[in-house]
Formats: C-alpha cells, sequence, structure tokens
C-alpha cells in the first residue's frame, strides 16, 4: 500500500509548477497548491507581511506535500474512512476541497447509508462508510469514483470555462475526467466514443 507521502508526490507531480489560469476559479497555483489555500493558511513564505503571488511562485514541492499530507489527509480525517477509498477522496480533496467529501456522503445516502452532505469526516460518515464497503466491498471504491467522475461533468455542463479540464481541443477525455478514472478499475472506463457523446451538449 502506497504512503500518505508517496500519494502526495504523486499529486504534486501530476499538477506540475507555476499556473495562473484566468479560467481557473483556484487562481494562482504551483503544485497544485493555489493562492486561496495559501492565503487562508498564511503561508507568507518570503515574509514580505503579504500572500500573494510570489508567494506561490516560491512554494517548493517538499512545502507542497507538507500541506497535502497535513491540511487535506490528516486534518480533515480522511484515515478514518476505510482504506480503499483514501486515495481517491485524499486527490479529490486536494483537487475540489470539501466536495470530495460530499460526493461521498451523498453516495453513501444513496446506497442506504444516509449521512449529511456536509463535507465534513464526522462519525455519522465514517459509520456510513463503513457500512458500505462491508456491504459492497468490491464496489465501492468503484463507486465513488464513478460519482467523482460525473461531479466533473456537471461542474462543466453549468460552467463552460471550466469544460476545458474535462474535455481536451481535440474533443478527447480533460484532465479532471482521466484523474477520475485512475482511481477506477478499467472496466469502468468510459470509451472515447462515450465521452464525446457525453460532452456533446457543449457543442
Amino acid at each position: 500500500m502506497q504512503s500518505v507521502q508517496d500519494i502526495a508526490r504523486e499529486i504534486v507531480a501530476r499538477e506540475g509548477g507555476f499556473v495562473d489560469d484566468p479560467d481557473d476559479p483556484g487562481g494562482a497555483t504551483k503544485h497544485g497548491v493555489t493562492i486561496h489555500t495559501m492565503q487562508r493558511l498564511g503561508l507568507d513564505l518570503n515574509g514580505d507581511g503579504t500572500v500573494d503571488r510570489k508567494d506561490v511562485e516560491a512554494i517548493t514541492t517538499t512545502q507542497a506535500v507538507e500541506i497535502y499530507v497535513e491540511h487535506y489527509f490528516t486534518r480533515p480525517g480522511i484515515a478514518q474512512l476505510p482504506e480503499p477509498l483514501q486515495a481517491s477522496v485524499f486527490d479529490m480533496m486536494v483537487n475540489s476541497g470539501s466536495n470530495a467529501v460530499k460526493v461521498l456522503q451523498r453516495l453513501l445516502t444513496d446506497m442506504g447509508f444516509a449521512c449529511i452532505p456536509d463535507g465534513a469526516i464526522g462519525p455519522q460518515t465514517i459509520t456510513a462508510a463503513q457500512r458500505a464497503m462491508e456491504a459492497a466491498p468490491g464496489h465501492l471504491s468503484d463507486a465513488y469514483a464513478i460519482a467523482r467522475r460525473n461531479y466533473y461533468y456537471r461542474i462543466a455542463d453549468a460552467r463552460p470555462a471550466s469544460r476545458k479540464y474535462a474535455r481536451r481541443r481535440n474533443g478527447g477525455k480533460g484532465g479532471w475526467i482521466t484523474r477520475a478514472e485512475e482511481f477506477m478499475s478499467p472496466k469502468y472506463h468510459l470509451t472515447e466514443a462515450q465521452h464525446k457523446a457525453r460532452v456533446a451538449a457543449w457543442g
């Protein structure tokens, strides 16, 4: 089993270097760590009294890994979820914040293990996840990854500026979709034809 640090390093490698995409609500980002996250955590790396673009540019891969492990895995309580879910929830937490937990909570409720979709991992969510894992041990992680993929498609449905993250310029699967599919069995991956049919309404 991969360590949390290994998973975090993979996320950093996948996220890449500094980006400031005007279509990304997260704003300036490096190694996947956004300026909003750094401001929330008070990470004034250059000590000038302000957390701004320069601090984002200065963040190292080691610092990014530490931020992910502490603030996106340890503090949210992901370690209390069933082990097969942890990597995918952790990865989505980095990508989408508490929506990663809300997607899980809605899935659990749909499976008959009700919990409030508040984005926080508490006793109710932990118990529901454990019961769902006992009921469907070979399916829960796939079901979560599929729900995650559907979440990304819905964002792109509603926000045209985000469609480039779900669909490449050539019409193929964008980064959001391939990222979700990394955490599910290959048999649940959409074919290119299925993906193109799903996004056809985007024009």
